[in-house]
């Protein structure tokens, strides 16, 4: 990234600043603006999120927000009540009062001496999903918004649920915000309430995946701040991000396809990342990309932002497999709009364990043998990588040939020329199933001349949620049924001499939550059939295009590594017990902020087990440390949610300990049973 310290502004920070709420709640802001701003007003531009302004997000911040601000702008960064230095308390995701409070927000910004009265929101990932449904509620102030790796479907396409399927990262992001949500405010700003504020996040605290396992159907909590419900609601300019590697694949084409406001999508290779801070590379200039957006929208300069495409997407070579990638090789394509002109759906039969051309006209039934059958062993699924990358630790897929070993296997003959896919492929399957609640896991992988095993893509479902899914309708065991299973938006080229693989699975553990019980799934190849989206290449595409500069930012917030990070992902089979074990360590270590004197600590550990093929036996872990320390100031936050499973039954077993110093001061634990809901 190149580092920009001349702009056209010079700027000036507020580093702690209070934003009054109706109910008497002060919420915590840092500013970032022009210098001239009091004389000469400007835009303001607000990022509101969960997680800590002061410290965890503050050289992120750093590098974006004064850049934005250099370029004639008010930067304006929240936290969410109850987070950071922010009054109240924070008990879920996207509640009423969150949008409110934004609402609130922007009115308080508008009317700011030195914002001219128009506002921005941007953001990645929460802070995305903040600016999405606000701009659904249409605030006055509102002009357009620019976000990054999001849904505009909260059940069917978030870390809860897909396909129906209930994902482990249900757990794993209920573990991290228990960390987040249960954090003290720093007594350098809020002086000897910290204690307060401190012990009423703690009382007030609950194993966040509770709520969500209470909501295993498409009801009205899922419904909630997801615009997919009503795309017309948002009226405002929406410029959409996100990367391949990145759980939120899907969310930008859709926008472009459902909205009628302006709008401009970018799908790069990256994983859970800003486009500037991309990772799998390239990264590009992004933040560029982003002043652009404002300036012809907030301030209504006329400089071609609408001009060109629609889309530009990063389409991806072929690659051996590998946890993580610091490049994905391929190029930049665009597309004038979606549904692409350029794309068209080609459906390949199933015959034999083939997928054939579309010209093949699949012979008989009878022809074919008996119906082909697939019951997998739960160890289908410990390559499978996370459900969306952070690319740290190493969390992509590895090669899938020991996973197709418990699989049902189709695949094309060798590649004669190239082919690419640009969008979401999907499998229809004439099925039947032993059990009232089954899953099939549909893989896309690019197999080398060699053998090895590239996953391109995937898809889940709980075929008990076949015809809507958040609506499950028990199987009859032996019915023959029709169901669809859509899989992952992607941009991929298979290369000559190469094939393309559908692979089959009836569990994905432990990316997926098993049903029940271990079900038989029969397939009538002789109905089911394989979608893929051809992309025809444009003419002139023999040009490298370059449609983006280099990353730039501002100069990052000073730090001091006090103790190295530890980043570990080990999977582990006992061949004596028939336990194996998937374990994940993210320890970021230690690191002083040093403009504020603060060392600050955070590890997470997640491990996920199972005993040989026993669904019972199947359980999830999520512990979280959480550390600050300055001169006599030493508090630690420990959480822990264990998530276990019967045929009935959910059980999750929780803890939360707060401790200064060596002492701990708070303490509570929670056992609770939920029952399983069509899981």
């Amino acid at each position: 990234m190149r580092l920009v310290s001349n702009l056209p502004c010079a700027t000036e920070e507020e580093e702690h600043i209070t934003i009054p709420m109706s109910d008497g709640v002060r919420l915590s802001a840092r500013v970032w603006r022009p210098t001239s701003s009091d004389e000469e007003p400007v835009p303001a531009v607000l990022e509101y999120i969960p997680y800590r302004k002061r410290d965890l997000t503050s050289v992120r911040d750093s590098v974006h927000h004064p850049y934005i601000a250099g370029h004639g702008y008010a930067c304006v960064r929240v936290d969410l009540r109850g987070t950071g230095e922010s009054e109240g308390v924070l008990t879920d995701e996207y509640l009423g009062q969150e949008q409110t409070d934004a609402e609130e927000i922007l009115a308080w910004l508008a009317e700011r001496p030195w914002c001219d009265g128009a506002t921005g929101m941007m953001g990645i990932s929460w802070g995305a999903f903040a600016a999405l449904q606000v701009a659904a509620r249409r605030p006055p102030s509102l002009r357009a918004i620019v976000i990054a790796s999001f849904t505009d479907d909260r059940y069917a396409d978030d870390m809860h649920y897909m396909g129906g399927a209930l994902l482990s990262d249900n757990l794993a992001e209920a573990g991290t915000m228990f960390a987040y949500a249960t954090c003290p405010p720093d007594p350098a700003v809020v002086g000897e309430r910290w204690r307060g504020m401190w012990h009423e996040r703690l009382e007030n605290a609950r194993p966040w995946v509770l709520e969500w396992l209470r909501h295993q159907r498409r009801d009205d909590y899922w419904r909630h701040a997801s615009v997919c419900e009503d795309y017309q609601a948002v009226r405002c300019p929406v410029l959409a991000s996100s990367g391949w590697a990145d759980g939120y694949s899907n969310a930008v084409t859709r926008l472009l396809g459902n909205l009628d406001v302006p709008r401009k999508g970018l799908i790069g290779p990256w994983s859970h990342k800003y486009p500037h801070l991309g990772e799998p590379g390239p990264a590009i200039g992004y933040l560029q990309e982003v002043v652009r957006w404002w300036d012809h929208w907030l301030k209504g300069v006329d400089n071609g932002v609408m001009d060109g495409p629609m889309l530009w997407t990063w389409m991806q070579d072929s690659v051996p497999p590998s946890t993580s990638y610091e490049e994905r090789p391929g190029r930049w394509i665009a597309e004038p709009r979606w549904p692409s002109p350029n794309v068209e759906p080609v459906v390949h039969p199933l015959t034999g364990y083939r997928i054939a051309d579309p010209g093949d006209t699949p012979p008989g039934q009878e022809a074919r043998g008996e119906p082909l059958t697939v019951q997998s062993p739960l160890s289908v699924g410990q390559f499978a990588g996370k459900w969306a990358s952070y690319n740290a630790p190493p969390d992509l897929p590895y090669d899938q040939r020991e996973e197709d070993g418990g699989s049902l296997v189709f695949q094309t003959d060798p590649l004669t020329e190239r082919v690419e896919i640009l969008g979401s492929p999907s499998v229809e399957l004439e099925l039947s199933a032993s059990e009232p609640v089954a899953m099939v896991a549909a893989r896309l992988s690019d197999v080398a001349p060699d053998g090895r095993a590239t996953r391109v893509t995937y898809g889940l479902l709980n075929i008990a949620h076949r015809e809507t899914v958040g609506d499950p309708e028990p199987l009859e065991p032996g019915r023959r049924y029709r169901a669809r299973v859509r899989l992952n938006g992607v941009a991929q080229a298979f290369p000559p001499g190469h094939r393309i693989r559908l692979s089959l699975s009836t569990s994905y553990w432990p990316l997926a939550w098993p049903p029940p019980r271990p079900a038989l799934l029969t397939v009538y190849e002789a109905d089911s059939a394989l979608t893929l989206p051809l992309r025809r290449t444009s003419a002139g595409e023999d040009r490298p295009q370059r449609p983006f500069g280099e990353p730039e930012g501002t100069p990052p917030a000073a730090t001091t590594r006090i103790t190295p990070h530890e980043e570990r992902w080990d999977v582990k089979r006992d061949l004596v017990g028939y336990r194996s074990e998937l374990e994940i360590v993210k320890d970021a270590g230690t690191l002083r902020f040093d403009d504020i004197g603060l060392d600050v600590g955070r590890r997470a550990y997640e491990r996920y087990t199972a005993v040989a093929d026993d669904f019972g036996s199947v359980g999830g872990e999520s512990t979280w440390t959480m550390r600050f320390h300055r001169d006599d100031w030493d508090v630690r936050v420990v959480t822990s949610t264990v998530l276990r499973s019967s045929e009935t039954e959910f059980f999750v077993d929780a803890t939360l300990d707060g401790y200064e110093g060596d002492r701990r001061v708070f303490s509570r634990t929670w056992n609770e049973t939920l029952p399983r809901d069509g899981l």
